[in-house]
């Protein structure tokens, strides 16, 4: 009977359990994934089933990180998400967010731009630590996404974006998702992109600010090749702050929308 072990083909015997597979396979294995599930030992095995077979706190090489990673994904989803390239511009409580989101699901390359350092007032809401203050943000962000995946590219860019390097910066990425804070920086890069990269799609936000209600925030598609996160109202202001969670449902909303966009699904 033919199956798949860790994205391998393989021939095992008909009627054959989970378990018996991960004896023969890899043995000593504690968590058995089959078809995208954790399922016990005593399972059978049917034909076509994809299998995947992990020991706790083993450090896997590239191929294995990949296979595990698949194990959780829709089936081919991984491979088509390995061959893309996402641009985020700015990676303060979005951007930052967004690039987590992205390197965990196995985006092969993630092109960050960003001028700013990390500072202490960043830490309510941004992926960094205390002890990157003072450092770059695409700096600490491409060392902190390399302890997550350290099988995606990551190419940082130190740089204040503006219409002349927005083009050279994201060239070959698919989708750049906006991540700024300013209304004026985030119209330009939407313009810039669209006018200049003719193959780029863009994710932009508006309206994240405060611990109003998480269902406010939408994904809307306003173009074809523009869509809109946010409730596109509440903007930070006294008394109306950034906060982590309200930005994190945001982020999420990018990523998420980025990753419909490199799958090819319609809206």
């Amino acid at each position: 009977m033919k199956i798949r072990i860790n994205e391998n083909d393989s021939d095992v015997a008909d009627g054959l359990t989970l378990g018996a597979v991960a004896e023969l396979h890899k043995t000593g294995s504690d968590v058995l994934i089959l078809n995208g599930f954790p399922a016990p030992a005593d399972t059978e095995l049917n034909y076509g089933d994809e299998v995947f077979l992990i020991r706790r706190g083993e450090v896997p090489t590239e191929e294995e990180l990949e296979a595990l990673m698949a194990a959780r994904h829709t089936p081919g989803v991984h491979a088509r998400l390995k061959q893309a390239s996402v641009g985020i511009a700015g990676v303060g409580g979005l951007g930052s967010a967004v690039a987590v989101a992205l390197a965990r699901v196995g985006v092969g390359r993630l092109v960050i731009a960003d001028f700013d350092v990390v500072e202490p007032s960043n830490l309510n809401r941004q992926q960094y630590f205390i002890d990157q203050i003072g450092r770059y943000k695409v700096d600490a962000l491409a060392c902190n996404l390399k302890h997550i995946n350290p099988y995606v590219t990551v190419e940082s860019h130190c740089v204040m974006l503006n219409p002349e390097n927005i083009p050279p910066v994201f060239t070959d990425c698919q989708v750049v998702v906006e991540a700024f804070d300013r209304a004026d920086m985030k119209a330009m890069l939407v313009n810039r992109v669209l006018e200049a990269i003719p193959m780029s799609s863009v994710v932009a936000a508006s309206g994240l600010a405060g611990y109003g209600t998480n269902n406010s925030i939408t994904t809307r598609k306003v173009s074809r090749r523009l869509y809109l996160v946010g409730d596109a109202v509440s903007e930070a202001a006294p008394g109306n702050g950034l906060m982590a969670p309200r930005v994190g449902i945001a982020a999420h909303h990018q990523a998420n929308q980025v990753i419909r966009i490199l799958l090819g699904e319609e809206e």
